[in-house]
């Protein structure tokens, strides 16, 4: 059943208690007790259904039919409200379940959207055809346009060209590829047509193993969920054993009417249902969402909280999650010889004939120092991959890499300032003007200004951090040293990341991740906590158990400490109800407790374990 519907049927079922619970009142018994039955249907079908169906399934009872059977035990003893209330209850917190549930696998979908239904293949003959991806097979030949996504894992066997593979890395800057470098399904060809030699098959590629990961990630149980249902298992078996004897031995062993014997059996019943222990934990996790949401914390269920607070160590991607996933200019080195204001329009009018992300950043950056300076050029030449060439009366400009304009020239600019600047995680740009290097633009990928905050609030609560990152070891090291993580992990894929949190696990058991990107999802999956930036892709938001809504990294530390406050509130509310459980048992055993004393006891401990978690929607 849909999540919407049941929550209309306890709706419901909570409107015609109340009518019942108003007729009673005013001694209108007949019509009181239909209603009563009308919310037992109507509230009770899906549990019921539930609790039948998995009994026969697993051949074992469960706490759904405990539920059931203590609801219609109080209404043999004419408790019909109480019961009416047991099934209202649980209603709720099933409906919660099935809408988390039904959430769990929408990320799937959302991956597969990004993997091409077509390939345009050439035959042996050189003849291009269109032919679904499924189709293809290791060592055809695919051609690839510009701005299209690449869809197959294979090797460059012709053309060079600029690759996004952001999907995959998760590395902010495009890659320069040329002939025998591979290139992976999902990534996007930005400037180069190219020719690509598979080497896998569609259910093999790189993109594959990631919705893999991720399915294979969600199927695992958590210890927590397995102690659950055990639990469960044992108490339903418990306590329906007690009622068989309670409703037998009493009578021989201490002489009690068979009356007698059988109303002190269902007061048991109805005093030992879990009534006060499913609301021990679902008004406080309730109570820790809503307050997590109006702080821009979302948390996706109950067990990702109680997670939460026993996490020992944090893993950051890096790109979209400590910086801001966009390059900006950091710095701008001239000739002596020249002067910024004279070349650099120059520079960025040239690049604002490309589409790279580095070019992009150079044309903001002028545009923003110096507005309306660009000027119109003729003769742009884009060498994909490497730069721009132009000429510029009568003398020739070149934009691009080192190798580009010239290693040996490159080296000796400013004694070989852009090594230093490499170090420093920086991306260099050089310009040339005919045989002269006449400036160096360094970029980067700039750290979020709250990253350093955010990590070093965590690591007050004791809590180990490290970066996980598609990208090279330089920047990786320099981004770690700036945010003053603990440790680093550098050049890694999707399958790189997931062992990196595996190995994690298995040194500090509960681990979290926060990342954005497609790359992160299977990361995402596998940690024992997992949390996404609220502005990353469908696939994070969809696979993490929470969500960052802001962006505002500092958040985490509050919902740790949210999730530690909602952790402690759940355990005074199960030892408490745990507490007045066993006092009403032993008392029914004494026949200190009627009925009505134990409704009141029982429902009372429901009332003030409510109250107790209700205060978890104070900041």
């Amino acid at each position: 059943m849909l999540p919407f519907i049941e929550l209309i049927a306890a709706g419901v079922s909570g409107v015609f208690i109340l009518i019942g619970w108003l007729l009673s009142h005013y001694h209108i018994e007949t019509l009181s007790v239909i209603f009563y039955l009308l919310a037992f249907v109507i509230g009770g079908y899906a549990k019921a259904k539930e609790g039948i169906e998995e009994t026969i399934a697993n051949k074992e009872l469960n706490v759904e039919m405990l539920m059931v059977f203590a609801a219609i035990g109080s209404a043999i003893i004419g408790y019909w409200a109480e019961g009416a209330i047991l099934i209202f209850i649980f209603a709720v917190s099933g409906a919660l379940e099935t809408y988390t549930m039904n959430k769990s696998n929408k990320e799937i979908s959302s991956l597969m959207s990004l993997q091409p239904e077509e390939a345009l293949r050439i035959l042996p003959n050189g003849e291009e055809e269109i032919v679904s991806v499924s189709e293809l097979a290791i060592a055809d030949s695919i051609f690839i346009k510009p701005g299209e996504r690449i869809p197959a894992d294979g090797i460059i066997i012709k053309g060079t060209t600029s690759i996004d593979e952001a999907a995959i890395t998760g590395e902010s800057i495009p890659l320069t590829k040329g002939t025998q470098e591979e290139v992976f399904a999902g990534t996007v060809n930005l400037s180069g047509s190219i020719t690509v030699k598979i080497t896998k098959n569609t259910n093999e590629t790189l993109f594959q193993k990631i919705i893999s990961l991720v399915q294979t990630a969600q199927s695992e149980k958590s210890p927590s969920q397995a102690f659950i249902e055990k639990f469960e298992g044992t108490y339903v078996k418990v306590v329906l054993s007690i009622v068989a004897l309670l409703m037998v031995l009493p009578h021989f062993l201490f002489d009690w009417s068979w009356n007698e014997t059988f109303y002190r059996a269902m007061i048991f019943l109805v005093v030992a249902s879990p009534c006060a222990l499913v609301a021990s934990i679902m008004p406080a996790t309730l109570s820790a969402i809503s307050n997590g949401a109006r702080n821009g914390i979302l948390f996706k269920g109950g067990v990702h909280i109680e997670n939460l607070a026993h996490v020992k160590a944090i893993a950051f991607d890096k790109t979209g999650t400590l910086t801001k996933g966009k390059p900006i200019v950091t710095d701008v080195l001239v000739h002596e010889d020249y002067k910024e204001e004279d070349i650099l329009p120059f520079i960025a009018s040239m690049e604002s004939h490309s589409n790279h992300p580095l070019a992009n950043a150079i044309v903001q950056y002028a545009e923003r120092i110096y507005p309306n300076s660009l000027i119109k050029l003729d003769n742009i030449q884009d060498h994909s991959g490497l730069g721009i060439t132009a000429d510029i009366d009568d003398q020739e400009w070149k934009i691009g890499k080192a190798d580009f304009v010239g290693e040996n020239k490159a080296s000796d600019f400013q004694n070989g300032v852009y090594k230093s600047l490499a170090g420093d995680g920086k991306t260099t740009v050089f310009i040339k003007r005919n045989t002269e290097i006449i400036a160096l633009i360094g970029l980067m990928d700039v750290v979020r200004s709250e990253s350093k905050q955010a990590i070093a609030s965590l690591k007050e609560e004791g809590i180990y951090t490290v970066m996980i990152t598609g990208d090279n070891e330089k920047t990786a090291q320099a981004i770690a040293r700036a945010n003053e993580i603990d440790h680093y992990i550098a050049e890694c894929l999707p399958e790189t990341k997931v062992q990196s949190i595996k190995e994690l696990k298995e040194t500090y058991r509960m681990v979290a991740m926060v990342g954005d990107g497609i790359n992160d999802a299977p990361a995402l999956a596998t940690a024992t906590v997992g949390i996404a930036m609220g502005e990353g892709t469908d696939v994070a938001l969809e696979t993490a158990d929470i969500v960052l809504m802001k962006n505002d990294l500092p958040r985490i530390t509050e919902a740790i400490k949210l999730a530690k406050r909602m952790n402690r509130i759940v355990k005074q509310n199960i030892i408490f109800s745990l507490t007045v459980i066993m006092l009403l048992i032993i008392s029914n055993f004494l026949q200190v407790v009627d009925l009505p004393f134990g409704v009141i006891g029982h429902e009372g401990s429901t009332i003030l374990v409510i109250l107790n978690s209700l205060r978890l929607l104070k900041n």
